[in-house]
């Protein structure tokens, strides 16, 4: 955390800040909080600070109402950006240059990005673990945080739920059975023998404790493996289909661009040229976005 000040107050906490704002010039990755007061005058340091580290290339990123900072910071005209719901026709009519979507729960404009209210920045921030470590490392994150992991647009990428652990009716065992039987027969009825339930009543428990049918979770648990073994294997895309349970190459295809919003062969070729960025630049992480 860096600050012009040693200490930040907020309307409940203060904050003791060790790092000045010149330890920025350090950083491959500048995260700006969200503001209490919209109408707060932004020092000008801070305003340096995150024009001269876009400048050398690093990556800037906003949660929340910190997208007020970068708009006074003019690092967003000509963007699409996004910020909480209750203040983004504020942004759009304190900086028209910039195009203000309330719409989605972040942005990524490759080394600027903005995100919408708190949750949302949590979601940005495991967006940004995918982008650098990939999709099985934002999945362990996203179990660590009990939340889902979601994609760009507020369209789902995958889901993992953690439903309470003292609940007896919990779908733990079985959503553990699934993830390991992937290329099997995973059906309605198949998956109701195996939980010991009606179909009816698994499908009324997917939706309370997933917030999916079966259908549109184990498409999703399916997507998520196609991923890993698109970014860790090579593997051809036929192959990877069979692995995941898919009936066909074109079948993955078509759940694949639904829930990634990208095709396998684009997304096996973006985050291959991640990871070359990445050695080339000493391991340094950088983001990209995907076009």
């Amino acid at each position: 955390m860096c600050s012009s000040t040693a200490r930040i107050r907020s309307e409940y906490v203060t904050l003791s800040v060790p790092w000045r704002l010149s330890s920025v010039q350090h950083a491959g990755t500048v995260i700006v909080p969200g503001v209490d007061d919209l109408d707060r005058s932004i020092p000008n340091d801070v305003l340096h600070v995150i024009r001269r580290a876009l400048a050398r290339g690093a990556r800037v990123a906003s949660i929340c109402t910190g997208a007020f900072v970068l708009g006074a910071a003019g690092v967003l005209d000509g963007w699409r950006a996004t910020t909480h719901w209750r203040a983004a026709s504020e942004l759009a009519r304190r900086y028209p240059a910039v195009e203000v979507d309330a719409d989605v729960l972040y942005v990524d404009n490759g080394n600027v990005l903005t995100s919408a209210g708190a949750a949302a920045g949590l979601d940005l921030c495991l967006h940004l673990v995918r982008c650098d470590f990939g999709a099985e490392v934002a999945s362990q994150a996203a179990r660590a945080a009990v939340m889902p992991l979601e994609r760009a647009g507020g369209q789902s990428q995958f889901i993992v739920h953690e439903p309470p652990a003292d609940d007896h009716a919990s779908l733990a065992p079985l959503l553990t059975w699934i993830d390991r039987n992937l290329g099997n027969d995973l059906s309605l009825p198949v998956l109701a023998r195996r939980a010991a339930m009606s179909t009816r009543t698994l499908s009324r428990r997917f939706r309370q404790q997933v917030g999916a049918t079966p259908a549109t979770c184990i498409a999703r648990v399916r997507v998520r493996r196609a991923q890993q073994l698109l970014e860790t294997t090579d593997l051809a895309i036929e192959r990877i289909a069979e692995e995941c349970g898919f009936r066909s190459a074109t079948v993955m295809r078509d759940h694949f661009g639904r829930i990634v919003g990208t095709t396998p062969r684009a997304y096996r070729l973006a985050f291959r040229g991640r990871t070359v960025t990445k050695m080339r630049r000493g391991g340094v992480a950088r983001s990209q976005s995907v076009r």
